[in-house]
């Protein structure tokens, strides 16, 4: 992997965290935890790809369709799972 393909891989994440960020209109809070959430699912995207020799959108030797499709899956599934509130009575 090449430098410029991991900045743009992480430029790349930030700018999913930050449009779901906007969509969803959150606190800040929640911004670091969707951008933490991006790069995690990003990533594992982008390495479960290249270990089942999946290539989908790749840009050079960053597979970004797969990396992607990571880190919406980690975005959605995290909002979902931090929308859990415990009550205490």
């Amino acid at each position: 992997m090449t430098f410029p393909a991991l900045l743009f891989g992480l430029i790349l994440a930030a700018l999913y965290a930050a449009a779901f960020h906007f969509w969803k209109a959150d606190s800040l809070k929640k911004l670091l935890l969707y951008l933490l959430l991006a790069e995690i699912g990003f990533w594992a995207g982008h390495f479960l790809g290249a270990a089942l020799g999946w290539s989908f959108a790749a840009v050079g030797p960053l597979n970004a369709g797969m990396g992607t499709l990571g880190a919406a899956l980690f975005l959605f599934a995290g909002r979902w799972l931090s929308q859990v509130e415990i009550n205490q009575k």
